[in-house]
């Protein structure tokens, strides 16, 4: 058997096994239970200082700037 009929065969059968998990998984990652506050909050990210520019205390308080708790 030369390589391409291996690299085909492999393609046609595990590799999009494979790929078919990882889609999914990213689906079920993007729709899992505690992650509709972060999705809000970055649809909504671009009308946040909308009116007025923020303050330094606005720009601190989001959550893409908040410190990590280290354990």
């Amino acid at each position: 058997m030369d390589m391409y009929s291996l690299l085909r065969e492999f393609a046609d059968s595990w590799a999009l096994i494979v790929l078919t998990l990882v889609f999914l998984g990213v689906i079920l990652w993007v729709l899992r239970p505690g992650s509709r506050s972060l999705h809000a909050d970055a649809a909504n990210a671009i009308f946040r200082n909308e009116k007025k520019p923020a303050g330094d205390a606005e720009v601190r308080s989001t959550p893409a700037t908040r410190p990590v708790k280290e354990a």
